[in-house]
């Protein structure tokens, strides 16, 4: 109809106006015109003419436009959004090749708007478009788009299946349909051409003229297989013909893909035209040119398959050019090559040879020539193959003969050498005239009169194999002959050519057929010079050859030529001619009249004629069937049925398939065969009635295969009749047509199961039947044909009586009757529908060729959906429903059932199971339910017998339905199909859902029918298609407009369902609050809306009957979790509509506040829920699916106490943890799950990946499984307490076996603590601050350990990678309540440092440092961080007396390490750190890394590397002698401050005392750097010696200019007054912090002032020094005490504030040590002299903290442990990668040790004066570890008397306490007066006051 017209425009620029109300558009978009004023169009528009579509609020604006570029329009335009964004994913590869094809669909696209092109290039254009689209589509995830004939296919105008078939890209193109139509067996080849081009001959030895011949080669057959392409070349191998250059191409056609699996090769002869011999100028005068062998190349055509991957690409080729060296072989040169006999050829000299280019073209040679055209132009010469090819097209006029030269005989006549023979041959008429231009040497070059062959050299059996072609027309065949000329090439005297003899031969024989296609021996003639050939009678009458003599028995006895019987010559030919035959019985028959008596002998003949023959002259063979048929009927008859039933089936063969046309124009136009059809119907008739009776029936089935084209000419004849008759006999006619008729069907309802042959029979009828529908409609109304066929289909016997294999035959006959024209008339489809559908329902019954059957119905479907646009198919639909709608039903569970049971075992593949089959049915289905209108339904629901029957009904539809939804029928680009299956569901749903309400309601009430609709109903609204949020605004747009939102459409059917249930609504609560809660969570406004009355509806029905929710609320939890976690729900924002909205309800109700209360648990759970699955999306987000998992599983057993989905987050937690290989974290969230167990014997169900067991088993398993964690964690200490657990229930039940196995692992462990080596993680402390944070984040602070050698750059971004889109803090204030509420992401993080809990304890002074060094980081609760501030004005002298420290402790919910890395801080403390105590912290803690740095140096924890050590002693000595230190010094030792500030007395001694310890440390660290140092690195260690001499100088200056009364804790005085009333809990001489609290290695606080290695200082060095005097004792002088150092590196202003950590670089190195390296060492105390010789200073008397650990399990805190005696003064931890010096203590707190007889000799450190050292007093540290036994045996070590070197003041003591060997007291003297001094390995030291004054006293 007429279609109004509208104006649209595009925009062609951005468009920004000044004017409010103006539109702001962007380039490209389209505005639709309602109204247009007069004036001049805005340039920045397009006017385009349209159509509107969906008239009203939704319309649609189509342009008047090819709808291909519409589409290209729009789909260029969404690609160009999703192509910046794979730029942004970084998916380059992807990124270039869509812009490369968005460039050439934009090319394509003008190519079609300009529409300057031809049909079949506008065509092309369009397919090369939408191939284009639907690779840019299918790989960017789009939407597959089904398509005919290139567009985009409305789906409102065709079929559901036929939708399918298109979008499984199973619709085959008309050439596809009609090669189906006729069977496998016409299916036609597809013909192959090879492109060759000749780039360039490259050679540099020949400098003549040359031909080049290109063929193709068989070496299988050994035979040439194509005709020769030939070129000619100048000496400089250019082309001599100069319009041929770049023009050297051929196209080798017709090669047939079994030509291509054949051994091709490429083979190329060169024959050059000059002298006899190429290097001999004699030989061959140079006006004399002679045609001689040069070399051949060849190329496999497998090599070059290989190299051309793609159809149409072009690649070049080498061929080398080798030279025969014998020219007698040269005839089999490229056989040799390709077998590589060497020895027959040899190779050039250099690589040259010709280079060609290749490519390979595929289909008929026109559509070829169409496509490539610029190819075509360049003078392509067209190289057909020898013969005919597989693929004969009717008018293809050839008529060649190839003539090949094969070899001769001659004599040599008398001459001394052999003759050099050359041949000429020539084409002679009969009047003996030289046929003109009938020589082809080869394609590419022109025809000549003559050809001359080459020469060789000196060779009287010349063989050749020359192959020429002789193009002849064929009104000059008959009487022409060829004639061949021998001479002899002198290459003396004048060089002449001599003729010596001839042969010749006829073309045709006399009996009409041509020269066979063999090999011929011709006789050799006699002749001279002189002869001529003026009267070729004179020869033409004598023998050519041997069969002629044999023929002509009367010659005359002399002859005009005489023969040379030594002499022989011989030719092969080849004849390839559509006009002329060799075949006589075919000429025999072609010319009966002439033997009629021999007629019934021909025509038995004819089945042995080849095919080639036969239809060469079809026209002319039929002509004389039908003349012999109208000649004599009765006689011939029959013998001509048979001939043309063969010529029929021969046609049938793909060789002749296109000459299928000919035969039908040859009925329409030429056949006159006006009584035929009596005689065909006759003897086709009786060949039927015979079926039954023959055994034999190749000519019944040969007869039945024919029976289209027979009727073609029955009807054809009749109709000629007719006319001729005026319609006589015409009811004559019709009986026989019904008689016929009834053959077929007694033919059809014989029974086959008995005779294989009958089977075969009734196939080849059935494959025909569906052919001779079209010839009965020319003489016969619709209806009759129709009845034919009907009676004829229902003749065929049911499906239980006939094989299979005939099953299939009959289907694919009613399939290919529904295909037919006679189907598609509305007529003749009501009398044959009933019947198709009959055999279909039977067969969909039995479940039997279910894919047959499926493409018959979407036939059927196709039909009645194009039919029902012009006239009404209501009864036919009617029909289909009552016969199919049911059977599909079954069908379809049957399959979907089978697929289902085949995916779960994964078994032998079922044919009836797979996807194709169950997509066909349920586009069957879809299409009959689509046709079905309101009155179909209505007939449907009322013709059911029983409410029985009606209810199995709908069960089955509505489990169809949900199966749909459930299995991935359609792929999930497919979304036209999923779409428009949907919208078929909810139509049918809703003309369902009365009848469900009338018939099982109330009374009738039936909870399986309602339950399976209410189901439908929620898995419909889930379905992934139809949630349109995540799609474009473009296509959500799209699919609004066709169908609108159908979720709401099944949402507003589910609430009227559920309001018609009336009192059976609480059948469905429980039960369906989960599902209905899916509802909720889809994100649809309007869907939520609809569902709260419904939850609201089941909350009260549920408080009437039980009074409460319990029940509702049980199962809403459950399938929350579910649900959320399977995907659904989206942003809480909107799901807390959904809940204000049930609030606002819930107000108005009695049960109000157990309402609310229920809704806000549920709130609080969604939260969460949305929270983790936010958090478990990414691959990389470990500590956010963590920290979600943790939070939610803490919520499921603090507020909702259940305890199953607590223990499914525990393991999924774990599972989390083993991801990220965090053991330790993974053993205690299992530990959870440990504890909620008990030691009994009660049975467990089978959960999760446990099995069914008892609770006792399920926590042994459980303990092993944590054990194994804990030791892959390294933290042994924690399993310790789980093995005595276990090994106690072992005990307990005598399992004496499994005791030992946890007793063995608890030594493990023991082990594994003492030996192995540690990582200390660092500490972070993170804030999130914002809104945008998920829930258990949000405005919350974190404590988390590190990763091994994390610091804090890498954790910075490793949670800036976790959270792209928040913004890093850079200061460490508090944030503001502005920044808690913002919507957005602030990121806090910097390092803090953990505060151990362990308190003093005596027993912990022998403990060695690497297990101390694990209660450090272990189970830590409190971490602080420190910010330096100036408190009051700012010391400008001296800003350290005034520079405080702010520390801030942060205190956690739950110790490190635990079920997470992370902890949550549950408060903070703060507190203010004075200059002083900042100071002795800083000392203390640069002490503690001095002294684990030498000790893991001392145990031989390196190889070689020691710059970590150099580094640190240059740091520390360096900042103290420059000048830093002297700042310490002025700030805390000066006599004004320590008058002024008398409370920190303590303190100043205590930094005396610090100060003393860490010059003795850097004494010995010189020490061992002395024994190691590189000797390139001396120069460095002279320095550092060099400047300790300098910095101990300053300390002696800075002590002597001390108070002369100011006493420290620590000098002698102080030790011997105070120690000598000490208790034993005094031990404690020194109150400071302990080194237990301090890391192993220096830490510098995220915000105080502390300390980077000394390595990374650079310039900014503030050195810290103390000392401190100390008072003589009564009876000795004064002493002066040598005072110690330290340095730390600060930032340029002290009160500025970092958050770095830098973690000490030797540290890291230290810990990186490989284990296998470390061994255990003594450490010894090196002593120095200073520069007046004093002795060396001793180790400061200093006592730690003696703590007890936290209880942690496994901890050595008992006073009994077997640690109490062997404590290490400076030990190497290898377990925690980190060794710190220990202080000795005094050990008369504890009585004296066993004697220990394996007291080590000191290892001497060299310093500057090695030899001193080696003489030095002071104890070696032994370590007392397992390793003890295996260290070599020493000498023991004797303590030296140090008498000779006290000070003047001193008084000696005279009588030293004896010491043993071992430096152990002797065992009977124990002074009881004085306690003793313990020494550095723990044993008593000194003996009384005076050795101790003595010991002091030489630290001056």
């Amino acid at each position: 109809g007429w279609v109004p017209v509208y104006l649209m425009f595009l925009l062609i620029c951005n468009f920004r106006s000044s004017v409010c109300q103006a539109l702001v558009l962007e380039i490209g978009e389209t505005v639709q015109i309602l109204e247009k004023t007069e004036g001049k169009s805005s340039s920045y528009v397009h006017l385009k003419k349209s159509t509107v579509s969906n008239r009203g609020l939704c319309e649609t604006v189509v342009p008047l436009e090819d709808p291909i570029i519409t589409e290209t329009t729009s789909t260029l335009q969404e690609w160009g959004v999703l192509w910046k964004q794979l730029y942004v994913k970084h998916k380059v590869d992807l990124f270039h090749k869509l812009r490369h094809v968005m460039n050439e669909l934009i090319d394509l696209r003008r190519q079609l708007i300009q529409g300057h092109l031809a049909q079949d290039q506008t065509r092309e254009i369009k397919r090369h478009i939408t191939v284009r689209l639907d690779w840019g589509n299918e790989h960017l995830g789009l939407d597959l788009v089904p398509r005919k004939e290139f567009e985009m296919v409305d789906q409102d105008h065709i079929s559901v299946s036929e939708l399918y078939k298109l979008c499984s890209s199973s619709v085959r193109s008309q050439g596809d349909n009609m090669r189906q139509r006729h069977g496998d067996g016409c299916q036609v080849p597809v013909q192959h051409h090879l492109f060759i081009n000749l780039k360039s001959f490259t050679y540099n030895t020949i400098s003549e003229d040359a031909d080049v011949f290109f063929s193709l080669y068989d070496t299988r057959d050994n035979k040439q297989i194509s005709e020769k392409f030939m070129v000619r070349l100048n000496k400089n191998g250019g082309p001599k013909n100069p319009e041929k250059v770049d023009r050297l191409c051929a196209l080798f056609t017709d090669l047939s893909s079994k030509d291509l699996k054949r051994d091709l090769y490429i083979v190329t002869h060169v024959i050059r035209t000059g002298r006899m011999l190429l290097n001999d100028s004699k030989k061959g005068l140079p006006h004399v040119q002679y045609r001689r062998p040069y070399g051949c190349a060849v190329l496999a055509m497998s090599d070059v398959f290989h190299t051309i991957t793609d159809l149409k690409e072009e690649k070049d080729f080498v061929l080398k050019v080798y030279t025969c060296n014998n020219e007698n072989e040269w005839f089999q040169i490229h056989e040799n090559i390709i077998r590589k006999s060497s020895t027959k050829y040899s190779a050039p000299s250099t690589n040259y040879g010709l280079i060609i280019s290749l490519q390979l073209l595929r289909g008929e040679l026109d559509q070829i020539r169409r496509e490539n055209q610029a190819v075509f132009s360049r003078a392509l010469a067209i190289t057909r193959k020898l013969g005919f090819p597989d693929v004969i097209m009717p008018g293809d006029t050839r008529n060649d003969l190839y003539l090949t030269l094969e070899r001769g005989d001659f004599e040599r006549g008398g001459k001394s050498v052999q003759k050099n023979i050359e041949v000429t041959v020539y084409v002679l008429y009969a009047d003996g005239d030289t046929l003109k231009d009938c020589i082809s040497l080869g394609s590419g070059e022109p025809n000549t009169s003559e050809h001359r062959s080459f020469v060789l050299y000196h060779n009287n059996s010349p063989r050749w194999s020359e192959m020429i072609k002789l193009p002849i027309p064929i009104d000059r065949f008959r009487g022409s002959h060829l004639r061949f000329e021998f001479r002899h090439c002198s290459t003396k005297d004048k060089g002449e050519k001599k003729l010596f003899g001839f042969s010749f031969t006829p073309l045709m024989r006399e009996d009409g057929t041509t020269l066979s296609d063999e090999s011929h021996e011709l006789y050799v003639y006699k002749c001279d010079e002189n002869t001529t050939f003026s009267n070729q009678g004179l020869y033409l009458s004598m023998p050519c050859c041997k069969e002629d003599f044999n023929s002509c028995p009367n010659l005359p006895s002399t002859l005009p030529f005489q023969r040379n019987p030594k002499e022989t010559f011989w030719v092969s030919t080849q004849l390839c001619s559509t006009k002329l035959t060799q075949n006589v019985d075919l000429l025999a028959l072609l010319n009966w009249k002439a033997h009629p008596d021999k007629v019934l002998d021909i025509l038995g003949q004819l089945r042995h004629i080849n095919g080639e023959e036969i239809v060469k002259f079809l026209r002319d063979v039929l002509d004389t069937l039908f003349c012999l048929l109208d000649d004599n009927t009765d006689k011939y008859g029959p013998l001509v049925f048979q001939s043309l039933v063969f010529i029929i089936n021969l046609l049938r063969d793909s060789r002749f398939y296109h000459f299928r046309p000919v035969m039908e124009a040859y009925i329409q136009n030429h056949f006159a065969g006006a009584l035929a059809y009596k005689e065909l119907i006759r003897c086709l008739k009786w060949y039927m009635d015979r079926s039954a009776e023959v055994v034999r029936q190749d000519h019944i089935q040969e007869a039945m295969r024919a029976l289209e084209y027979l009727l073609k000419f029955i009807v054809q004849s009749r109709i000629l009749y007719s006319r001729a008759t005026c319609g006589m006999e015409e009811e004559l006619f019709r009986a026989s047509i019904q008689e016929l008729f009834q053959s077929i069907r007694f033919v059809l309802s014989l029974d086959s199961r008995s005779s294989e042959t009958l089977v075969f029979t009734q196939a080849a009828l059935l494959n025909s039947f569906p052919d001779i529908f079209d010839e009965l409609l020319q003489m016969f109304t619709v209806q009759e044909v129709a009845e034919y066929v009907r009676g004829t289909l229902g003749s065929m016997p049911s499906t239980v009586d006939i094989g299979q294999s005939m099953d299939v035959v009959k289907l694919q006959s009613i399939a290919r009757t529904v295909e037919s024209r006679l189907f598609f008339f509305p007529e003749s489809r009501s009398i044959l529908l009933p019947v198709v559908l009959h055999h279909i329902h039977l067969h969909l019954r039995q479940q039997r060729e279910l894919l047959i059957c499926s493409g018959i119905l979407t036939s059927i479907f196709s039909i009645i959906n194009t039919s029902a646009m012009e006239s009404s198919v209501q009864e036919e639909v009617e029909m289909m429903v009552e016969s199919l709608l049911d059977v599909l039903l079954q069908t379809l569970l049957s399959i979907m059932s089978k697929s289902q049971s085949l995916e779960t075992a994964r078994g032998q593949r079922c044919p009836q199971c797979t996807a194709e089959i169950t997509g066909e049915y349920v586009s069957t289905l879809l299409s009959l339910l689509r046709q079905m209108t309101e009155v179909h339904f209505h007939h449907l629901l009322n013709n059911f017998h029983s409410k029985e029957e009606l209810k199995e009904f709908l069960l089955k539809i509505f489990c169809v339905f949900r199966n749909l939804m459930k299995l991935t029928i359609f792929p999930r680009d497919w979304s036209v199909m999923r779409l428009l299956t949907s919208h078929v569901i909810v139509v049918t749903t809703q003309y369902l859902s009365p009848a469900l309400h009338k018939n099982f309601s109330e009374a009738d009430f039936d909870f399986k029918v309602w339950n399976s609709f209410f189901s439908l109903t929620v898995l419909y609204i889930n379905q992934p298609s139809l949630q349109l949020e995540p799609l474009t605004q473009a296509k959500r747009k799209k699919v609004l407009d066709k169908y609108g939102d159908m979720r709401v459409m099944m949402a507003y059917e589910l609430f009227s369902m559920w309001q018609k249930l009336g009192e059976n609504k609480p059948h469905f609560i429980p039960g369906m609050m989960g599902p209905f809660l899916g509802v909720t969570l889809v994100p649809q406004s309007e869907v939520r809306n609809i569902m709260i009355p419904i939850f609201h509806d089941m909350m009260d029905w549920e408080q009437r009957q039980n009074g409460n929710f319990k029940l509702v609320e049980a199962e809403l939890m459950d399938k929350l979790e579910s649900m959320v976690s399977d995907g659904k729900g989206d942003e809480p924002t909107t799901s807390n509509l959904f809940v204000c909205s049930l609030l606002e309800k819930i107000e108005q109700e009695t049960w109000r506040e157990t309402g609310i209360s229920f809704v806000t648990s549920v709130t609080r759970l969604m939260e969460r829920l949305l929270d983790y699955r936010e958090c478990m999306k990414g691959d990389e987000m470990e500590n956010k699916k963590i920290g979600g998992s943790s939070n939610l599983m803490n919520f499921y057993k603090s507020e909702m106490n259940k305890e199953e989905m607590y223990i499914r987050y525990i393991h999924k937690l774990c599972d989390l943890h083993l991801q990220a290989e965090d053991y330790t974290e993974s053993a205690f969230t299992l530990l959870l799950y440990w504890e909620l167990l008990h030691w009994e014997d009660r049975p467990l169900r089978e959960f999760l990946h446990y099995p069914t067991q008892s609770e006792w088993q399920r926590k042994e398993g459980l303990s092993r499984k944590v054990l194994h964690y804990f030791n892959k964690g390294k933290c042994w200490e924690y399993g310790i307490s789980l093995c005595r657990e276990l090994a106690f229930q072992y005990e307990t039940l005598y399992d004496y076996q499994s005791l030992s196995w946890i007793r063995k692992m608890e030594a493990a462990y023991y082990d594994n603590i003492i030996e192995q080596q540690r990582i200390e993680p660092e500490f972070f402390r993170m804030g999130f601050y914002g809104r945008k944070f998920p829930f258990f984040l949000r405005n919350k602070e974190f404590v988390c350990r590190g990763y091994d050698y994390e610091r804090l750059e890498d954790f910075q971004q490793r949670m800036l990678g976790e959270f792209p889109q928040a913004i890093a803090m850079q200061h460490p204030n508090q944030p503001d309540d502005a920044l808690l509420q913002s919507d957005a992401q602030y990121l806090q993080i910097y390092a803090v440092t953990p505060v151990s809990d362990i308190t003093d304890v005596p027993q912990l002074e022998r403990v060695p440092e690497r297990i101390k060094s694990f209660y450090r980081i272990n189970n830590v609760t409190r971490f602080h961080y420190d910010r330096p501030f100036h408190k009051g004005p700012k010391d400008r002298e001296n800003e350290f007396r005034s520079l405080w420290i702010e520390r801030t402790t942060l205190i956690l919910s739950r110790p490190l390490p635990g079920i997470s890395r992370w902890a949550e801080v549950e408060r903070r403390e703060l507190v203010e750190v004075s200059p002083l105590e900042n100071a002795i912290y800083v000392v203390e803690n640069k002490t503690q890394e001095l002294r684990t740095l030498i000790s893991q140096y001392q145990h031989r924890q390196h190889h070689g590397n020691i710059n970590p050590l150099s580094m640190l002693l240059n740091g520390v000595i360096d900042a103290a002698v420059n000048g830093g230190i002297a700042r310490y010094q002025e700030a805390f030792f000066d006599k004004e401050y320590i008058n002024s500030q008398p409370e920190d007395t303590e303190r100043i001694a205590q930094l005396n005392d610090l100060m003393q310890e860490q010059v003795h440390i850097l004494g010995v660290g010189l020490a061992v750097h002395e024994k190691l140092v590189h000797p390139e690195m001396r120069p460095l260690h002279k320095k550092l010696i060099d400047q300790f001499h300098m910095m101990r100088q300053s300390l002696y200056v800075v002590q002597q200019g001390l108070p002369a009364g100011y006493t420290g804790v620590n000098s002698p005085r102080g030790i011997l007054t105070t120690h000598s009333h000490m208790s034993p809990e005094s031990v404690r001489l020194i109150h400071r912090h302990s080194p237990m609290n301090l890391q192993g290695s220096i830490r510098q606080s995220s915000s105080s002032l502390s300390s980077h290695t000394s390595s990374e200082a650079g310039g900014n060095l503030v050195i810290l020094t103390d000392g401190l005097m100390g008072e003589p004792p009564e009876d000795t002088a004064h002493m002066q005490v040598g005072l110690t150092c330290t340095c730390f590196i600060f930032q340029p202003s002290p009160s500025s504030s970092s958050l770095s950590s830098i973690r000490s670089t030797s540290s890291q190195i230290i810990n990186s040590a490989p284990s296998s390296a470390r061994g255990h060492f003594l450490m010894h105390f090196d002593a120095f002299h200073h520069q007046n010789s004093d002795p060396p200073p001793a180790l400061p008397i200093r006592s730690l903290r003696k703590s007890p650990l936290h209880p942690i399990p496994g901890s050595p805190t008992s006073p009994q442990s077997a640690l109490g005696g062997s404590n290490s003064t400076l030990s190497g931890s290898a377990s925690s990668g980190v060794s710190s010096l220990s202080e000795s203590n005094f050990g008369g707190q504890y009585p004296d040790p066993p004697v220990r007889n394996d007291a080590m000799e000191p290892v001497p450190s060299h310093l500057w004066t090695p030899e001193e050292y080696l003489d030095s007093p002071y104890l070696h540290i032994h370590y007392s570890g397992p390793e003890a036994e295996s260290l070599d045996q020493v000498r023991p070590f004797h303590y030296r008397n140090p008498v000779s070197h006290l000070h003047p003041h001193s008084h000696p003591q005279s009588h030293p306490q004896p010491a043993g060997l071992d430096g152990h007291p002797h065992p009977h003297s124990h002074p009881q007066s004085h306690p003793q001094t313990a020494g550095l390995d723990g044993h008593p030291l000194f003996h009384n006051k005076r050795q101790l004054q003595k010991v002091i006293f030489l630290v001056k």
